[in-house]
């Protein structure tokens, strides 16, 4: 496997960062990087240990690491993923209120403590962040509990205080969306990117057919976390399999955008060529301007989600039945 980190893995262009990758030949990974300038998003990081988790900390080597900046790798971690010795020598800072190292969490527990962790990088007061903290709960939930994967769910996290903006990147290495959604949704999820679009309508859950999910999981989280980045005009981003889905920037000439129950009706781009990645990605960009009390906006997103989750029952019930 081959990954290159540029200077400018950013979101609105990550898909060149993908397009680079080359996940033949499991066994072994090699990271090739900028020579002279590194600047990758949290989601790059956990993306690329996935991979080495996959090949083994033994079978990863760096190659021609010379970046100054790639001193951003060693303070978030990457080095403990691999058996290669870091070549740079830092001075740790203190982690709260600036990022959480890349970190795999396997239990609720340690699901609980990065939520607590992530809560000082928002730099908001208490209580305008409970939307954030429960989207973020319900996707690392659905990776301990529906992903399929042994290692568990890996994430980073780094604040921006110029832009004022938390970046998150969620990563596994499980069966992918494709395949955790075809049991009971396999119309609906006949390719990558279709199951990607299909996980994010409200009330979808890979665990039942059920409209609305279950008790325990009702089919929220990534259509949450979609609309809080709609509204915060921010980038956010699903790679699976073949597919990538990227919510893109809502004009700002629109005071409020729509919250949409369809992903399809989103501004966005998508593919279902990318190279083969069996796992999932999911990263997000989020601003942290509050113009609005984050208890509204969830208030809002709730009531979306139960119109569309009601009005999808009601169009069931209509249909014909032929005997």
């Amino acid at each position: 496997m081959k990954a290159t980190l540029s200077n400018s893995d950013y979101l609105r262009n990550f898909d060149r960062f993908i397009s680079r990758l080359d996940f033949s030949d499991p066994d072994t990974l090699r990271i090739y990087s900028h020579p002279k300038w590194i600047n990758v998003h949290p989601a790059v990081l956990a993306l690329i240990v996935a991979m080495a988790m996959r090949a083994g900390k033994q079978n990863v080597m760096f190659e021609n690491l010379t970046a100054t900046s790639g001193s951003y790798l060693d303070r978030m971690g990457l080095f403990e993923f691999t058996q290669q010795k870091s070549p740079y020598t830092i001075n740790k800072k203190e982690e709260s209120g600036r990022f959480i190292p890349i970190t795999v969490i396997k239990n609720s527990t340690e699901q609980s403590k990065f939520i607590t962790d992530m809560v000082p990088l928002l730099h908001l007061p208490a209580d305008k962040t409970d939307a954030i903290k429960y989207t973020i709960g319900e996707l690392l939930r659905n990776v301990l509990e529906h992903a399929g994967s042994t290692a568990g769910a890996i994430v980073a996290a780094q604040y921006y205080k110029k832009s004022n903006t938390i970046r998150i990147g969620i990563c596994d290495g499980g069966i992918g969306m494709k395949k955790s959604l075809q049991h009971y949704w396999a119309s609906r999820s006949k390719t990558d990117i279709e199951a990607i679009k299909w996980a994010m309508v409200p009330g979808i859950s890979g665990t039942t057919r059920k409209e609305g999910g279950t008790e325990d999981n009702a089919g929220a989280g990534l259509f949450f976390i979609k609309s809080i980045a709609q509204v915060a005009r921010n980038y956010f981003m699903i790679y699976s399999g073949s597919g990538i889905y990227k919510l893109l920037l809502h004009d700002k000439r629109v005071e409020k955008p729509r919250l949409h129950p369809d992903p399809d009706d989103d501004r966005h781009s998508e593919r279902n060529d990318a190279p083969y990645f069996q796992g999932t990605l999911v990263a997000i960009d989020l601003s942290l301007e509050n113009k609005s009390e984050f208890t509204q906006l969830l208030s809002a997103i709730r009531e979306v989600y139960g119109k569309a989750v009601r009005d999808r029952k009601r169009k069931k019930y209509k249909e014909p039945r032929f005997i």
